[in-house]
């Protein structure tokens, strides 16, 4: 059987090779023994400009390739192969569709909203070209109704509606989108505004259904059809029949779900009204739900009913007025006698009352439009400090609102511990898709409160979540940008009274995180200055106040501003008239260090090298001279005092009045970073590289400390006294510019040896004894021997009254032993 494949695939093999030759050396031929002249196929070809047809399928044949054959014999055999559509299984499908496609039950009620709103979308654009379409039902709305007692629920609308063939090819094909297709038509002699509010895309929403009913029941009465229709089906068949009830419904369609026992919590009125809310608030139409209320209302009493309550009054009240009595019988006998009565009424209640204020220009929506609207989706009581309406334009289309509420939500640090924070939500013409909006908004723009709404997301066919796409790059980008604007348009007194209270860390969170927008969100940094005892100042405030040559923007990070103000690194720059900016907050100096620049001035930390403060010839000759002079004192601190401690020792321009300080490398750690770093939960060898860092030691040379000690080096290097000097004051300098001291207990030892020899006080000076503690011996003795009187006492009395044997006596006498033992101990 093997052999006679192989040849047969073989003869056709060679077949196929034989014929393509032929057929084209023929045509050649026939081609030569025309009388018509022969026209070059290249002439007029050009390598640059338009492209012939010839040429695209030339390079569409080159461009297939299969082992062992040509283009044109690989065309050969497609041309002359046999084509087959593709089967499935119309069961599993529907299981596939069922089970599969959806994450959430509740999604049906979504889809079949959904659904009514398109068929009434489609009456209404009929209704505008053809007056009778409406015909007298000009009502268009959306109902549900629950039948709890047969485990139904009923979704009407007073759409389009479906003649019997179109319930067969809609309901009866799957992924066939009834929308679609009218969509299509539709937008031929429209233009795409008209149809851009309908919803469906797939043609799959309906069978949503199925995830929660055992049964489905369609009726529906289309114009075009005189008779109302029935479409039954259990996801696995379907039937369509006539309704013998004739028609009921004018025009339009009710779909009844007959619920499965798992899926009977559907059946609960504050589940619709909840489900309904969550996805489709925002729908063009009504949607109303048939449910029950008690209401208070005063009914007249009946004669019998008049005659006991008269009764009970009297014996209840016992009146001692007669004539008193009298005038309120008077009173009551003018006035009919009512009551109050609880009654049960059955109505249709609206779910929908607020309005997509998007879709709106927004000039014609008022402050409480925008104040009720900003309540219903955030559930927040205050008004909101600022807001901006937007329509996006360009690769992508979209329209939004976006808030920012007065006060820090709840769930707004839940961004940073991995769960979803709703406060944006994302509709599809008007349909809500997903709150899950972690893609599309950073995490230090969480407290943002919206929706954004567009007409061509790519979402999957589900239509719970969006598909990777680089739109949504395209949205985020935009989003983000509209709502740093929205901050930036807040007015002054506002932003730092309240919003900067409130926000302040999410925008300095925002610098470090968006590259992007840094600079956008530099502009509405606020920092505590030594301009102003309390207000914060911005920097381009800072930047308007700078001295004339200041290149640098200056800044001093530390522990609270009591701490910054009296740190070392300040002290030069406070008496030249320089402004600092104080960062007291632990994301304040990872904020400026993600920040490399701001409107072309750099930052300068002044606890790190690069300060340079003197300038000119002046000042660098003096420099120089200080330098010189006190070389020998910082070299012998380099080299023999504070050995392996420090990098070096300079002369400062920083110091005035302390002494020294110790001072990072331009790329090293200050002290509150090193603080602040040490605070960590993880230590990483990182940290312990930055952390062993040799600091520069900067010297003081008009403070008379350091002159003193000069002349001590000048006189002897060997000095121990100019040593232990030398080592404290490093250790000073260690505590006051941030640093933790490595060694305490060394630090503790000599300043205790200063303190010895200041008091004159021999350092080997004993210390005195303490006292022996005779008294409480005395007392121990006292308390032993009332010990042992009380127990013989005790054996006394027991041996009046009971009579022990020697094991008995044995026994009790061991623990008195032991306890005389331990009194005596």
């Amino acid at each position: 059987m093997s052999k006679q494949f192989w040849t047969f695939t073989l003869l056709v093999g060679l077949l196929l090779l034989s014929t393509g030759p032929v057929n084209s050396e023929e045509e050649e031929a026939e081609a030569l023994n025309t009388d018509e002249p022969i026209v070059e196929a290249d002439i007029g070809k050009a390598s640059v400009g338009s492209k012939t047809d010839d040429e695209v399928v030339q390079r569409e044949e080159e461009s297939i390739h299969i082992d062992g054959l040509s283009p044109s014999e690989v065309k050969n055999l497609r041309e002359s192969s046999e084509k087959h559509v593709f089967q499935a299984e119309v069961n599993r499908m529907m299981k596939l569709i069922i089970n599969s496609l959806y994450k959430n039950k509740e999604i049906f009620l979504r889809e079949l909203i959904s659904n009514a709103s398109d068929a009434l979308d489609k009456i209404r654009l009929m209704s505008l070209t053809d007056k009778e379409a409406l015909g007298s039902n000009e009502e268009l709305s959306i109902k549900v109704k629950i039948d709890k007692e047969n485990n139904v629920l009923h979704v009407t609308d007073t759409g389009i509606g479906m003649t019997k063939a179109e319930l067969i090819k809609n309901l009866g094909t799957i992924a066939k989108s009834g929308t679609s297709d009218f969509f299509e038509q539709m937008s031929n002699s429209s233009s795409e505004d008209s149809v851009s509010d309908l919803i469906g895309q797939f043609g799959v929403g309906f069978y949503a259904s199925f995830l929660i009913a055992d049964k489905v029941v369609v009726t529906s009465k289309n114009n075009n059809d005189p008779n109302q229709h029935i479409w039954e089906s259990d996801s696995e068949s379907f039937s369509v029949v006539e309704d013998p009830r004739g028609v009921t419904l004018g025009r339009g369609t009710t779909v009844s779900l007959y619920m499965k026992e798992e899926a009977l919590d559907y059946l609960e009125a504050k589940t619709v009204k909840d489900l309904v809310q969550k996805y489709s608030q925002f729908m063009n139409f009504p949607i109303y739900l048939w449910g029950e209320k008690t209401i208070s209302e005063e009914v007249p009493v009946e004669e019998g009913e008049e005659e006991e309550a008269e009764i009970k009054e009297d014996d209840a009240e016992k009146s001692e007025d007669d004539e008193a009595a009298v005038e309120e019988e008077a009173d009551e006998e003018a006035k009919p006698k009512t009551k109050t009565v609880e009654k049960t009424v059955h109505d249709w209640e609206l779910l929908n009352e607020t309005k997509p204020v998007w879709q709106r220009p927004a000039k014609e929506i008022t402050d409480a439009e925008y104040s009720e609207f900003y309540k219903s989706i955030s559930k927040d009581s205050n008004t909101p400090l600022g807001r901006i309406h937007f329509a996006a334009e360009g690769e992508i289309s979209f329209k939004g609102i976006l808030f920012a509420p007065e006060s820090v939500p709840k769930a707004m640090y839940d961004s940073g511990t991995g769960k979803k924070v709703d406060h944006m939500k994302l509709y599809v013409r008007r349909v809500f898709i997903t709150d899950d909006m972690r893609e599309m908004m950073p995490s230090y723009l969480s407290f943002v409160y919206g929706v954004v709404d567009s007409d061509d997301l790519p979402l999957n066919v589900s239509r719970e979540t969006l598909q990777q796409h680089k739109l949504l790059k395209v949205i985020k980008k935009k989003l983000v940008r509209k709502a740093l604007d929205m901050i930036k348009k807040i007015d002054s007194e506002v932003y730092m009274d309240k919003f900067w209270k409130q926000f302040g860390t999410n925008i300095k969170l925002g610098v470090i995180e968006d590259h992007s927008n840094r600079t956008r969100l530099a502009k509405l940094l606020r920092f505590q200055s030594s301009d102003h005892p309390t207000n914060q100042t911005s920097l381009e405030s800072y930047i308007e106040r700078m001295k004339d040559k200041q290149e640098k923007i200056y800044f001093c990070a530390g522990n609270g501003r009591e701490e910054v103000e009296n740190s070392p690194f300040v002290e030069r720059l406070l008496k030249k008239g320089y402004e600092v900016l104080y960062l007291t907050e632990p994301v304040d100096e990872y904020t400026i260090q993600a920040l490399p620049e701001f409107d072309g001035k750099r930052f300068q930390n002044v606890a790190k090298e690069g300060l340079d403060i003197d300038q000119g010839e002046v000042a660098k000759e003096r420099k120089e001279a200080l330098e010189k002079e006190f070389e020998p004192l910082a070299k012998w601190l380099k080299e023999s005092a504070l050995k392996d401690k420090i990098e070096k020792a300079v002369i400062t321009e920083r110091l005035t009045e302390t002494p020294c300080a110790l001072v990072a490398s331009q790329y090293g750690w200050s002290g509150n970073f090193e603080r602040l770093q040490s605070s960590q939960r993880y230590q990483n060898q990182k940290n312990t590289f930055y952390a062993n860092q040799k600091k520069t030691l900067e010297i003081n040379p008009r403070h008379p400390l350091i002159k003193t000690l000069l002349a001590k080096v000048e006189a002897s290097e060997d000095d121990e006294q100019a040593t232990t000097i030398a080592q404290v004051m490093f250790d000073t300098a260690v505590l006051r510019s941030g640093y933790a001291l490595k060694d305490q207990v060394d630090f503790s030892k000599r300043i205790m040896q200063m303190l010895y020899k200041n008091l004159d006080i021999d350092p080997n000076t004993p210390i005195e004894e303490e006292p022996a503690e005779v008294e409480e011996a005395e007392e121990d003795e006292e308390e032993v021997d009332a010990d042992d009187e009380e127990d013989e006492g005790e054996e006394e009395v027991v041996g009046e009254t009971t009579t022990e044997t020697p094991a008995e006596e044995a026994a009790t006498e061991a623990p008195e032993a032991e306890q005389e033992t331990h009194d005596e101990l």
